[in-house]
C-alpha cells in the first residue's frame, strides 16, 4: 500500500512523524518539510500506527544528500537508516530527538548541542567503525539482516567500517547463515571470530594460541592506557569515541577519591581512574567482560573487580563512593536499579548513555529522589544512524 504524505518532523529511532487520516505513520528515509510517496509495512486498517518508507521523494528537503550506504536505503538493511540527511544536519536531527526526549520524560529544557568527534567531519561521517557484525547469506557472504526482516541481504559495502575492515568483511567466504564478528586496531590487526571461531586465512583458525582478542588504546592528558578486549567483548565501535568518553567522565569525577564504576564492562574508565590513584569499584555482570576487565585491571591496585548484576550488588553490598559512574545497556539503568543506587547515598552520579529516552527516563527516577540533572552534554558517535551519545551528571541536592 502506498500512501502519499508530508512529513512533519522527526521522532525517536530515526523516523520522521506523518499523518493519514488522524492515524500517526512513522516513516524511514524521509526528512522534515518533504512530500514524499510512502510503502506502508502492515497497513492493518485497526492500527493506530503504520511504519512506512519513504521510496520517492516528491519535493525533498534541502538537507537531503545521496546516501554513502545504497544497501542500507528503502528496502535494504539495517543500521544506516540517516544516510540520506546531510552529515551536520544529522546532529541536529538528534538534538531535536534529545529536546523532545528531555522535555516529555524528565521536564528538562536542553539547550546543548550535539557535538562531533574529532575526524567525523573531514571523513564525512563515514569510516568510524573499528568492529562490524554481520551474518552470511546462504551463498556465503557477508550479508546483513533486511529492516525488520529475518532475510539476510548481501552487502555490497560497508563506508561505515574502517577500509580495512570493509575489505575483509566483503571478500570473505563463510559458512551460511553464519554469525561474524570483526574488530580492528590502530595498528592495522584485524581479528575476525565466525560463530564463535577464530577465523584465518577463509577457514577456521583451529591452534591452541589462535588470537581472540586485539588490544585497544586510550590516550587521556598525555597517558597511553592499553586493553586487551575480546573481537565479540562490548568494546566502543567509534574510533574517537573511548578518549572522548574517558576524558569527559574524568572531567565530572575530578576530586573524587573512591569511585563505583557500575556496568563497567572491559575497564574503559575504571583503567585510567585506578591509575590515576582513585579506589574504584568496578562491577560488571557478562562473563566475557569481566574476563578481560581482570586483566586489564590486573596491576592496579587501586582497583577492585567485582563479577556480580549491577542491582543485586547494590541491594546487598550498598557501596560508599563520592561518585558513581552509570553506563548501562541501552534500555537504561531502570528504576529498580536507581533505587537500589539511591539508596546507597552517593552524592554523585555521571550516567553514560546511548538512548536519549531511557536516560530521560531514568532522570524522572533520580529527580524523584533528589537528584538533579545539570551538565548534559551529547555527541555523535554514531555518525548515520539515529544513535547519540549523552552524558549527565546528577547530584544530590542538600535537603535529602
Amino acid at each position: 500500500m502506498r500512501l502519499t504524505l508530508e512529513v512533519s518532523t522527526v521522532a525517536h529511532g530515526g523516523v520522521c512523524v506523518a499523518r493519514h487520516e488522524g492515524r500517526v505513520v512513522f516513516v524511514r528515509h524521509a526528512l522534515p518539510g518533504e512530500k514524499i510517496v510512502a510503502e506502508i509495512a502492515e497497513p492493518n486498517p485497526d492500527a493506530r500506527l503504520w511504519r512506512a518508507e519513504a521510496i520517492d521523494i516528491l519535493e525533498a528537503s534541502p538537507e537531503r544528500v545521496r546516501t554513502p550506504w545504497p544497501d542500507a536505503g528503502p528496502g535494504g538493511v539495517g543500521g544506516g537508516e540517516l544516510g540520506h540527511v546531510r552529515h551536520a544536519w544529522q546532529r541536529e536531527w538528534k538534538r531535536r530527538v534529545i529536546t523532545e526526549s528531555f522535555a516529555r520524560f524528565a521536564d528538562y529544557t536542553f539547550e546543548g548541542q550535539v557535538a562531533s568527534v574529532p575526524g567525523d567531519d573531514d571523513r564525512a561521517g563515514v569510516r568510524y567503525r573499528t568492529r562490524v557484525r554481520a551474518t552470511a547469506t546462504p551463498q556465503g557472504s557477508a550479508g546483513m539482516h533486511r529492516y525488520r526482516s529475518h532475510e539476510v541481504l548481501p552487502l555490497t559495502s560497508m563506508p561505515l567500517a574502517g577500509e580495512n575492515l570493509e575489505k575483509e568483511l566483503l571478500k570473505g567466504a563463510f559458512p551460511p547463515h553464519s554469525t561474524i564478528a570483526m574488530a580492528g586496531s590502530e595498528d592495522g590487526a584485524i581479528r575476525i571470530q565466525v560463530n564463535g571461531t577464530p577465523w584465518r586465512a577463509g577457514r577456521p583458525d583451529r591452534r591452541d594460541n589462535a588470537p581472540r582478542t586485539i588490544t585497544e588504546q586510550v590516550t587521556h592528558k598525555g597517558h597511553l592506557y592499553r586493553y586487551r578486549v575480546g573481537v565479540e567483548a562490548f568494546w566502543q565501535v567509534h574510533r574517537g569515541a573511548p578518549e572522548v568518553l574517558v576524558s569527559e567522565v574524568f572531567r565530572r569525577v575530578e576530586g573524587a577519591q573512591r569511585v563505583l564504576d557500575l556496568y563497567a564492562g572491559v575497564g574503559l574508565f575504571s583503567v585510567p581512574l585506578a591509575a590515576h590513584g582513585i579506589q574504584v569499584t568496578s562491577v560488571e555482570s557478562a562473563p566475557t567482560a569481566i574476563r578481560y576487565a581482570r586483566r586489564n585491571l590486573h596491576d592496579h591496585p587501586h582497583a577492585t573487580v567485582i563479577h556480580h548484576d549491577v542491582r543485586d550488588f547494590l541491594r546487598t553490598s550498598t557501596p560508599k563512593a563520592d561518585v558513581a559512574i552509570v553506563d548501562p545497556p541501552r534500555s537504561g539503568a531502570g528504576a529498580a536499579t536507581l533505587e537500589a543506587l539511591v539508596a546507597c547515598g552517593i552524592p554523585a552520579i555521571v550516567y553514560v548513555a546511548c538512548d536519549p529516552v531511557a536516560l530521560a527516563r531514568d532522570a524522572r527516577t533520580l529527580a524523584r529522589h533528589g537528584y538533579a540533572m545539570n551538565d548534559v552534554k551529547a555527541w555523535d558517535m554514531f555518525p548515520m544512524t539515529h544513535h547519540v551519545e549523552t552524558i549527565a551528571t546528577f547530584t544530590r541536592e542538600a535537603s535529602v
